[in-house]
C-alpha cells in the first residue's frame, strides 16, 4: 500500500479563554493519499474546520495542540519554523475557504489578489504573473477572463468568486488541496459546476483533496473515502460504499437518515385558493445621467401568475437572481409591483399602508438568515412580542401567554425567552424566527430559504416542525429554496423561475418526475 501524502496522528486542539478550556478536537487520526478525495463530514461545531486549519497552523493564538502530529513529507507541521510553514501555505498545500466574499479582499482587483500568491511563492515578475493569472482564470472557466481580471469581488457572482478562490488555491500546483465547505453558499447548478471543475483539476494535477462538508449527497458522488466527526472526535472512517451502506456508529446512521425525506402533508385538491396573482411584475428602474433618467429596467419578476390553495405548499425554485425572493416580497406587498394580487376576497393592490396593516397580521415571513433578521439588541421575548405590540396594543398579560405558547409550538423552552439571539444555535434561531411569525396566528407564511444555512440534521428537524405546524394550524406556505430535495419533501406544487420568468409550473410530482423545460432538467440533474 502506498504511503500517505499527509498523516494526522492523535491530534488534539484546545482553545483557552481565561481559565476556561474548550476541547475542540480529541485524538483525531486520518491519512490522505495522493490523488484521492477524503471527505470530512459532521455538523457545525464538530471540529472539521479546526482540524483542517491545524494543518496549515491557521488557528488563532488562543489555540494549542496538547498532543498529536501532522506529518507532511516526513516533517511534523506543528513543529516546523514559521518561515517553513509560510513556504508550505498556498504553495504545497492550498486552501479554499468557506465564504469566498470574506476570503477575498474587497479593495483589490482579482488580478492583484492572485498575483500576490505568485509573487510570494514563485517570485514572478509583473508580465509573467499577469500571463499566469489569465491562464488560471481560464483554467477555472471564468468567462471573459481577460476583462474579469480588473474586476473587484463584489462585481462577480457567488460562483465566479468561488472559481477565483479556487484559482488562487491552485496557483502553485499544490500537492494537497483543503476545500472547506466550498459549495455551501452556491446554487445547486453552480455547486455541480464547481465540484466537476475540482474533479477535473484534481486529475490534471494529481492532487489529494480534503473535502469538508455537511452535505452527504456531495460526499456520495465526489469522494473516495469519508471520515465522520462529532464533538471533536473522528468516530468512523472508511471507503464511501462501506460507510454509506453499512454504517457502524449511531451518529453516522443519524446523519444518513437526516437527508430530506418524506412527502407533503395530505390535503384535498378541491380546496379554494387563498392567494393568487395575475401577470405580477416587479421592475426596478436603471437610471443614468445627472437627471437620473430611466434608461432600462431590471425585470426581477416578469409576468408571473400563480395560485396557492388553502393549506397547501407552493415551492419556488431557481438559482440566485431568478426572482424567487422578490416574488415572495411582492405577495406581501413589501416591494412595489404591478398586476393583480388577491388574498382571499381582498385585492391587495389597491390598499394603502393603513388599510393593509390589519391584513399583514395573517401574512407573515420567515427570512433566510435568522441571525441577520433577529435584532441582537432584543431578547427573544421582545422579538416575538413585536408583532403583538403592533396589532394588539396595551394587553401585556395576554402577550406573555401568547409568547410562551408560540415558543412551545416551535419546541423551544419558554424559560429561554429572556436570552439574546447570539446565545442560540442556528436551528434554535430559526425556530425563534418561526415563533415570531406564528404568534400572530397567520394563515399564510412565506418561508425564504429557511433551512439553507443549517446542517442536514437540523434541516430535517425544521422540516418536521413545519409539517406539524401546517397540519395543526392549516397553514399555507410559499417555500422559496434552491434545494429540490427539501422542496420535494414539503411542497404540493412547484414553480421554476429563471430570470424573473416562471419557466415551468405544476404539481410537484409531475415536475420532479417529468420535467418539460431544459432549465428544470438541469436543476434536477444537479440536485439528484
Amino acid at each position: 500500500m502506498p504511503l500517505p501524502i499527509l498523516s494526522i496522528k492523535n491530534l488534539s486542539v484546545d482553545f483557552s479563554q481565561g481559565k476556561r478550556v474548550t476541547h475542540a478536537v480529541r485524538d483525531a487520526t486520518l491519512d490522505l493519499y495522493k490523488g484521492e478525495t477524503l471527505a470530512l463530514v459532521g455538523e457545525s461545531g464538530s471540529g472539521k474546520s479546526v482540524t483542517a486549519h491545524s494543518i496549515l497552523r491557521l488557528l488563532p493564538g488562543s489555540a494549542s495542540h496538547p498532543n498529536g502530529e501532522i506529518i507532511f513529507e516526513g516533517e511534523n507541521l506543528l513543529q516546523v519554523s514559521e518561515a517553513k510553514i509560510r513556504g508550505i501555505r498556498g504553495n504545497r498545500i492550498g486552501m479554499i475557504f468557506q465564504e469566498p466574499m470574506s476570503s477575498l479582499n474587497p479593495l483589490h482587483t482579482i488580478e492583484k489578489q492572485i498575483k500576490e500568491v505568485l509573487f510570494i511563492h514563485q517570485g514572478l515578475r509583473q508580465k509573467k504573473a499577469r500571463e499566469r493569472v489569465l491562464e488560471l482564470l481560464e483554467m477555472v472557466e471564468i468567462q471573459n477572463a481577460e476583462k474579469r481580471m480588473g474586476a473587484f469581488p463584489h462585481e462577480l457572482s457567488g460562483g465566479q468568486r468561488q472559481r477565483v478562490v479556487i484559482a488562487m488555491a491552485l496557483a502553485n500546483n499544490p500537492d494537497v488541496l483543503i476545500a472547506d465547505e466550498p459549495t455551501t453558499a452556491l446554487d445547486v447548478t453552480v455547486q455541480a459546476q464547481v465540484l466537476k471543475l475540482l474533479g477535473q483539476l484534481q486529475q490534471q494535477f494529481k492532487m489529494a483533496i480534503i473535502l469538508i462538508t455537511h452535505d452527504l449527497g456531495l460526499v456520495r458522488h465526489h469522494a473516495n473515502r469519508v471520515a465522520v466527526m462529532t464533538q471533536g472526535q473522528i468516530i468512523e472512517s472508511g471507503k464511501i460504499e462501506a460507510v454509506f451502506q453499512n454504517p457502524k456508529h449511531s451518529y453516522t446512521k443519524k446523519l444518513l437518515e437526516s437527508e430530506p425525506s418524506g412527502f407533503p402533508v395530505e390535503i384535498s385538491a378541491s380546496r379554494s385558493a387563498l392567494i393568487s396573482t395575475q401577470n405580477l411584475k416587479v421592475w426596478f428602474p436603471i437610471q443614468k445621467g445627472i437627471l437620473k433618467r430611466t434608461v432600462d429596467h431590471v425585470k426581477a419578476v416578469d409576468g408571473v401568475s400563480l395560485q396557492i390553495r388553502m393549506g397547501h405548499s407552493l415551492g419556488i425554485v431557481g438559482e440566485s437572481g431568478s426572482g424567487k425572493t422578490t416574488l415572495g416580497l411582492a405577495l406581501l406587498r413589501l416591494v412595489k409591483s404591478e398586476g393583480k394580487i388577491q388574498y382571499g376576497d381582498i385585492f391587495l393592490n389597491g390598499l394603502n399602508h393603513k388599510q393593509i396593516t390589519p391584513v399583514r397580521k395573517s401574512m407573515q415571513i420567515v427570512f433566510q438568515d435568522p441571525f441577520g433578521s433577529l435584532s441582537p439588541r432584543m431578547t427573544v421575548e421582545q422579538i416575538v412580542a413585536e408583532g403583538l405590540e403592533i396589532h394588539y396594543l396595551n394587553n401585556a398579560q395576554n402577550h406573555q401567554e401568547q409568547i410562551v405558547q408560540a415558543l412551545k409550538e416551535v419546541d423551544l423552552d419558554p424559560e429561554l425567552r429572556h436570552r439574546y439571539p447570539h446565545e442560540f444555535s442556528g436551528g434554535q434561531r430559526q425556530r425563534i424566527a418561526i415563533a415570531r411569525a406564528l404568534v400572530l396566528k397567520p394563515s399564510f407564511l412565506v418561508l425564504d430559504e429557511p433551512t439553507s444555512s443549517l446542517d442536514r440534521t437540523v434541516q430535517s428537524q425544521v422540516l418536521k416542525l413545519l409539517r406539524n405546524l401546517q397540519i395543526k394550524h392549516n397553514l399555507t406556505y410559499l417555500f422559496i429554496s434552491h434545494d429540490l430535495k427539501i422542496i420535494q419533501a414539503l411542497c404540493h406544487d412547484i414553480i421554476v423561475m429563471k430570470d424573473g420568468i416562471a419557466v415551468e409550473a405544476g404539481p410537484a410530482e409531475k415536475i420532479l418526475q417529468q420535467p418539460q423545460n431544459t432549465y428544470t432538467k438541469t436543476l434536477l440533474d444537479a440536485a439528484f
